[in-house]
């Protein structure tokens, strides 16, 4: 067998025991998963300046380590001087090897960079998804801070096989997702 990233080994011979005990699962395959991580920016001053698309695409490609695509607008809303197909963000997939080594390095290396860091709102989305919002760019080391123009903020989604919130935080906080403490 070649290469496996630590976190999938991780995840096969802790994390799905752990669950199975908490949730009493009979099988394996019972057990969630993380499915995709999707990295989304919303660049809305795109808009006038073409530039901050190359930019980002290029800061993101360094971040994930695979090609990002640009989204398009979908209509024309004149407020915004927005075109429709006009670029205004940019987002990239992770799936399988790449999506477990963007979250060891996501976890262990990029969230402790945050300044005044203490954890992430553990809030999901109803369906067992979990979306982070990172308010800059450069927590990340593949960044240059030299050569970033402007700070940009980016979305990260986990997309999960679970059925409920519940499931889908105890698999995300297995993982080592460091979550604010409740205050009791």
């Amino acid at each position: 067998m070649g290469y496996e990233p630590s976190l999938k080994k991780f995840y096969r011979d802790e994390v799905i025991p752990q669950l199975m005990k908490e949730f009493g699962y009979s099988s394996v395959m019972q057990c969630p998963k993380i499915e995709k991580i999707v990295l989304n920016q919303g660049l809305g001053d795109a808009v006038q300046d073409k530039k901050i698309i190359e930019i980002a695409m290029k800061e993101m490609g360094l971040i994930s380590g695979q090609k990002p695509v640009a989204t398009m607008s979908k209509k024309d809303i004149a407020g915004f001087k927005l075109r429709k197909n006009t670029p205004i963000g940019v987002k990239v997939t992770l799936r399988r090897e790449r999506m477990y080594e963007f979250m060891e390095r996501l976890i262990k290396v990029s969230l402790p960079r945050i300044r005044d860091f203490n954890g992430v709102e553990g809030k999901m989305d109803g369906r067992g998804n979990y979306t982070l919002g990172i308010t800059e760019q450069i927590i990340f080391p593949e960044i240059n801070i030299d050569a970033v123009s402007k700070i940009q903020g980016m979305n990260i989604t986990f997309v999960t096989s679970a059925k409920t919130d519940g499931e889908a935080f105890s698999l995300l906080k297995a993982f080592g997702v460091p979550f604010k403490q409740k205050n009791k």
